[in-house]
């Protein structure tokens, strides 16, 4: 049986990349896109690199998808899986949005100035930057304990450095999920952004040489943590 070049080429750049397609809660994972939301050409495991383009908020087209909403716990941990594992050097950072009165996460395009970071993790510093999760297959977090009881968007966003040299060579991993968070506080989240508009591709934690000369600091892109 022969297989085209084109075929090959394509599987080849599809096993470099992934994707972030399930949830996992108390120990387990979801089954895939059950919780999240499946978004166009998701098979490619391809990544975002405009960060003007709608798509840098939940993936191409899953501004518009839906998928069922997990309850979750204040305070807990959560996840998601990463399909073929993190293959690329760079940071995780997590974001919430908290769904408005009168919409639900099933139905919410998450629009406007309500993302706030509940997690950022940087690299490792020393001969080389290592990165604490490439090669993971699953990711976690906590649902900070003061965030107040409601449906949100959970977004996930691995971005890999290896090409971010220049402008625009950041690729973004990007995925949504939805969830109903139980026995929350009255903590009142800061540092809101929208998607777009948080980043700029300039921005000093998407536009580095990881490599030559090995930095000695690392900013986050995006605004500070909120833990309530």
């Amino acid at each position: 049986m022969k297989i085209s070049a084109s075929i090959l080429a394509f599987a080849s750049v599809a096993s470099a990349h992934y994707v972030f397609p399930s949830l996992v809660a108390n120990g387990a994972a979801t089954s895939e896109w059950q919780y999240v939301r499946q978004w166009t050409g998701y098979y490619s495991n391809g990544p975002v690199t405009d960060v003007n383009s709608l798509n840098i908020r939940c993936n191409v087209d899953a501004s518009t998808k839906s998928a069922s909403t997990l309850t979750v716990a204040a305070g807990s941990t959560l996840g998601f899986t990463a399909k073929a594992s993190i293959s690329h050097p760079g940071p995780l950072q997590v974001y919430m949005a908290k769904v408005p009165s009168g919409s639900t996460a099933a139905t919410w395009d998450g629009s406007g100035n309500v993302w706030f970071k509940i997690f950022g993790q940087g690299p490792n510093f020393g001969g080389s930057l290592t990165w604490p999760t490439q090669g993971a297959t699953t990711v976690s977090f906590k649902i900070p304990a003061a965030v107040p009881s409601g449906e949100y968007l959970v977004r996930v966003e691995h971005t890999a450095l290896h090409s971010a040299s220049s402008a625009g060579g950041a690729q973004f991993y990007i995925s949504c999920g939805q969830i109903n968070v139980t026995g929350g506080g009255n903590g009142n989240p800061t540092g809101l952004v929208a998607f777009p508009g948080a980043y700029k591709a300039t921005d000093p934690g998407l536009m580095i040489n990881i490599y030559y000369p090995v930095p000695t600091s690392y900013q986050l892109a995006g605004p500070a943590v909120w833990s309530g």
